[in-house]
């Protein structure tokens, strides 16, 4: 344990690497923290444990979390965290920028001592703070980290929609036409076996995710996971798998068989998320339509994501040079 002075008043911080030990502490500061969604709960980030070295942190004032850092550790590389969309530091209400100035400055020379050169850091994009949680980003200017990647998601404001584009109405019209209908359904296996055909078919990949491994997280997760699937006679041709968070409902997969892409079947479920189920929510993200850290724009998938009214948010990944800190 090291402590080092916190702010002004003189109180300070402990570092503790995160230990199965502290695994409820974690989790009920994310659950009251200002930034962290359900992914960043242990139950979510240890699911592949197996394939990340974990290097998470946890910062205590006077006996009390005040800050957690989820990261996983590659050779002499830091990643906040590898395993998933976004992680970096995870606050509560009462943090300031300050403090949190002083945290990084804490992890830094934390990883330094371990025999770190680079610290990999994606912040959790803004739509999913309850309260502004930027003061990480001050904090990444101030050490010198350099934006290397930025992927653009396509991200409808529920507070200032703009309309489908005739495009995707008509989409919507065919399917209906077509006796297509959308329902939540719990079959992720039928559900994987579509997506993995056509990421094998058009990437040469597969998905993230195992159904098994997918399956076991919905179960997990059941207010968070959810599948959504478009049905024709009973036989599921699209469907998409939300993550759902208090302001974000985003799609985490989406696929369509070719009977699917024919009919319409993925704008009928859009239309049915964005104006039936999640209504409410603040944003409604399509996710990100990217290569190669942003430098390559899929304009034609993201295309469709615009048809329906989606505009642009960034997911961005920052990296300070230890070799070059001072």
């Amino acid at each position: 344990m090291r402590m080092i002075p916190g702010d002004s008043t003189n109180n300070e911080f402990d570092i503790i690497p995160y230990s199965i030990s502290r695994k409820k502490e974690w989790d009920d500061f994310v659950a009251s923290s200002k930034n962290a969604t359900f992914i960043l709960s242990r139950d979510y980030m240890d699911y592949h444990a197996d394939r990340f070295a974990d290097s998470s942190l946890i910062f205590y004032r006077k006996g009390k979390i005040y800050a957690l850092l989820p990261a996983s550790r590659s050779g002499d590389k830091i990643c906040s965290h590898a395993g998933l969309t976004y992680g970096g530091l995870v606050m509560s209400a009462g943090s300031t920028v300050a403090d949190i100035l002083h945290i990084t400055e804490l992890f830094i020379n934390h990883f330094r001592r371990e025999g770190i050169r680079q610290i990999i850091y994606k912040p959790i994009p803004h739509i999913y703070h309850t309260l502004p949680a930027e003061e990480d980003l001050y904090a990444l200017f101030r050490n010198g980290a350099t934006l290397t990647a930025r992927n653009v998601a396509s991200v409808i404001s529920n507070e200032r929609r703009v309309k489908f584009r005739n495009i995707r109405k008509s989409g919507i019209r065919k399917a209906l036409r077509a006796g297509v209908s959308v329902s939540e359904t719990s079959d992720f296996k039928t559900f994987w076996n579509l997506l993995s055909a056509n990421l094998n078919d058009k990437y040469g990949a597969s998905p993230v995710h195992s159904a098994d491994e997918i399956e076991m997280l919905a179960n997990k997760f059941p207010s968070n996971i959810r599948l959504f699937g478009a049905f024709n006679d009973g036989e599921m041709i699209a469907g998409t798998v939300i993550y759902a968070t208090p302001s974000v409902a985003h799609c985490q997969y989406i696929s369509a068989s070719p009977e699917g892409k024919s009919s319409g079947a993925l704008d009928l479920i859009f239309d049915h998320l964005i104006n039936t189920v999640f209504s409410d929510i603040m944003y409604f993200d399509f996710g990100t339509s990217n290569e190669n850290g942003g430098m390559i724009l899929n304009e034609s998938l993201i295309y469709q994501k615009e048809g329906f009214g989606a505009r642009a948010i960034c997911y961005d990944t920052y990296l300070i040079n230890l070799s070059d800190h001072k």
